[in-house]
């Protein structure tokens, strides 16, 4: 990977973007540290230690932030996974089960509670944590329905404590890029945006061994992966969602083979079956999962031709914003190549971003940038991703929660109300698709 690079071109064509759009942003998101050395580390709990976890808020948090941050107790429902966790990580945190995580937080006392639990008990975690004093970072999505979305809001409001989402996306060089064309108003007024989201059947039959491909531990993969591209959409505009409406199904994935299996290692089909993944050969995965599987029985390998998997694996998906925009979006999560392609059509003129992840015939990200004016000559560039994790990204929003001194302009920390209307996206898609009807976004909650 390599820093930003820019074609000479473009300096010209779209420098006045980055002087309006660094006038029209407010002042950089508050720090959670202070702005100096802080006289004392922020304690920290983690709540749900599978990969996400015990990784990005784990691993690259304990030891790179340790000036910063201090984490003082690890909570989850396996007894094994949780003590795993804990050497992975190298940290002494006290580890608890979670039927104890009250427990942790009067004994611990933390600054902040990291959600990283299955999608459908966040709001149990984030609403009780806020009851107890905490304040809380939760990984997306917030919530797999309208009433949790709710109750996360008025507990918030009771608390007076406050709950913030790793919408990681925000922090790409590529999002930042189309926030400041968007928002210097080099395309004019937005009427419609295309959202194309492309997985391989590497990353997208990963969502449908594991439990997200049930939709009562994900909401449906409209809420657990699209929330981030919804939150995208919502951010870059700066509106509201009011009306969704959609079409989709599990075309693919779920049990649309004749054959199927209990998980890839307990299975009649490993010789034929294209989807055999051999979980052992990944030695994080086999401490986290296999090795602690015998206490609760969740298979990381679980088979993609599943008959309880639920969630649609293709649709599209079309919101109505409340400044007339249009977003409409596609997701497929079996094709040949992965990627995404998104179109801002506005009355001045047309921005398009295409990006390649993981393409047989790269072997790099390439993100390519085209930004047409109405009746004038088109300009294209391109960027690439910074290093680490997520294109960098989950670097960085690290940075904006815990080092001092950090700048980031176009308000990319994301709170309870950024965290509802992403899911509320999805949330809402998923009921069109079973009703048929469109669903209007005031009539699931009160905002």
């Amino acid at each position: 990977m390599h820093l930003k690079k820019q074609h000479i071109n473009r300096r010209s064509f779209v420098g006045k973007s980055v002087k309006a759009a660094t006038l029209l942003s407010i002042a950089p998101t508050f720090a959670l540290a202070a702005t100096k050395q802080p006289e004392k580390k922020l304690k920290l709990v983690l709540v749900g230690t599978g990969i996400r976890g015990v990784h990005s808020w784990g691993i690259d948090l304990v030891e790179p932030y340790s000036d910063y941050v201090e984490m003082v107790g690890l909570c989850d429902s396996n007894k094994k996974r949780v003590e795993v966790a804990k050497e992975m990580i190298g940290t002494n945190a006290k580890t608890y089960h979670s039927s104890k995580f009250d427990l942790m937080l009067r004994e611990q006392k933390p600054d902040f509670v990291i959600v990283t639990t299955t999608d459908n008990v966040h709001v149990d975690y984030i609403v009780r944590a806020m009851e107890l004093g905490c304040n809380v970072i939760s990984e997306k999505p917030i919530a797999t329905d309208e009433l949790q979305c709710q109750r996360i809001l008025e507990a918030e409001k009771k608390s007076g404590k406050k709950i913030y989402v790793g919408f990681n996306v925000r922090y790409m060089n590529e999002s930042i890029e189309m926030k400041k064309i968007i928002g210097a108003g080099e395309i004019g007024k937005i009427i419609s945006i295309e959202y194309q989201e492309y997985l391989n059947t590497d990353h997208g039959a990963s969502y449908f061994r594991r439990w997200h491909g049930k939709t009562k531990y994900s909401g449906s993969l409209f809420v657990h992966k699209s929330s981030h591209h919804f939150d995208l959409i919502n951010w870059i505009l700066d509106a509201d969602p009011v009306e969704v409406r959609a079409m989709g199904a599990l075309a693919f994935y779920g049990a649309n083979k004749k054959f199927a299996g209990k998980n890839c290692r307990n299975c009649n089909f490993t010789n034929s079956c294209e989807f055999y993944w051999d979980i052992t050969k990944k030695s994080m995965l086999k401490k986290l999962y296999v090795d602690c599987e015998t206490i609760d029985n969740y298979y990381r390998d679980g088979c993609v031709w599943d008959a309880k998997i639920d969630s649609p694996d293709s649709g599209s998906v079309l919101v109505q914003y409340d400044n007339g925009t249009q977003l409409n979006y596609s997701l497929n999560a079996y094709l040949p190549y992965e990627g995404q392609k998104i179109s801002f059509s506005g009355d001045k003129g047309r921005l398009d971003v295409r990006l390649y992840y993981n393409q047989p015939w790269l072997d790099h990200t390439k993100i390519e940038f085209r930004l047409t004016k109405n009746r004038k000559t088109t300009k294209n560039w391109e960027i690439f991703p910074d290093r680490g994790n997520h294109s960098g990204a989950d670097n960085k929003i690290k940075d904006d929660f815990f080092k001092p001194g950090q700048k980031f302009f176009f308000k990319q920390r994301a709170g309870s109300r950024a965290g509802v209307l992403s899911s509320l996206i999805g949330i809402a898609a998923l009921k069109s698709i079973k009703t048929g009807n469109s669903v209007k976004i005031k009539d699931l909650i009160k905002l």
